[in-house]
C-alpha cells in the first residue's frame, strides 16, 4: 500500500466513532453525533465472529479475513473498534458494543487508485458492498443488491454524509472524493406507532 492510501485509510478508520463533523455539513438540526453512538442505539443480534463466518460461507469468492481491534482508548467512547484488510484498496470495519461484542454498524471503505486497475477495483469492492446488504436483506438477488447500491452510491455522491433507511436498516455512504468511499449498514432502532 502506498503512503498516500496509507493516510487516507487512517484519516478513514480515525472518522469511524464519530460523523459528527459529517453529520453537521448534512443536517441543519442540532443532533451532530453519528447515530450509531447515540446513547440507546441498538446493535444487530449478532457478533463480528458470527457475522464474518455468515459472510464467507454465503460468498465463497467474496472472503472477510479475521477483523483485529483498533486501539480506541483515548476516544472515550462505549465501543470497540475493529477492522480487516480485505486487500490493498478495501477494508471492512465495524463499532462493537463493549461487554456483549454486538455489531453497532458494518462498513466497507473502498481507497480509490489511480491508473489502469481503478475499474477492477473498484467491481471488486462493489461486489463486496452488494454481498453486504444481501446478509441483511437475504431476500433480494444479486442483481437488486447491486442496484441498490448502485443507488445508494449516487445518491451521496460527493456527500460527506448520506444516510437511507429501509425497515429496519440504516444505509450510509460517505464520500470523500479521491480519498475513498464508505458504504455502511446500521440498525435502525424501531418505534410502535401510537393509535
Amino acid at each position: 500500500m502506498n503512503i498516500k492510501n496509507r493516510a487516507a485509510l487512517a484519516a478513514l478508520l480515525l472518522a469511524l466513532p464519530s460523523w459528527s463533523v459529517m453529520v453537521a455539513a448534512a443536517e441543519t438540526t442540532a443532533d451532530t453525533t453519528a447515530p450509531y453512538l447515540l446513547a440507546g442505539a441498538p446493535t444487530f443480534d449478532l457478533t463480528v465472529m458470527t457475522f464474518r463466518e455468515q459472510f464467507n460461507t454465503h460468498n465463497p469468492a467474496l472472503q472477510i479475513g479475521e477483523f483485529r481491534a483498533i486501539d480506541s482508548r483515548s476516544d472515550g467512547m462505549n465501543l470497540t473498534r475493529a477492522a480487516s484488510k480485505i486487500n490493498e484498496t478495501l477494508y471492512a470495519s465495524t463499532a462493537l458494543e463493549k461487554g456483549s461484542g454486538k455489531i453497532k454498524t458494518l462498513q466497507l471503505t473502498y481507497l480509490a487508485v489511480e491508473g489502469g486497475s481503478e475499474k477492477a477495483a473498484r467491481t471488486v469492492a462493489l461486489s463486496y458492498m452488494a454481498a453486504l446488504l444481501r446478509e441483511f436483506e437475504p431476500a433480494l438477488t444479486a442483481s437488486q443488491s447491486n442496484a441498490r447500491v448502485a443507488d445508494l452510491l449516487a445518491k451521496g455522491k460527493g456527500s460527506r454524509f448520506f444516510q437511507q433507511s429501509w425497515g429496519a436498516l440504516r444505509y450510509v455512504v460517505a464520500d470523500n472524493g479521491d480519498k475513498g468511499l464508505t458504504f455502511a449498514i446500521e440498525p435502525v432502532k424501531l418505534a410502535l406507532s401510537e393509535p
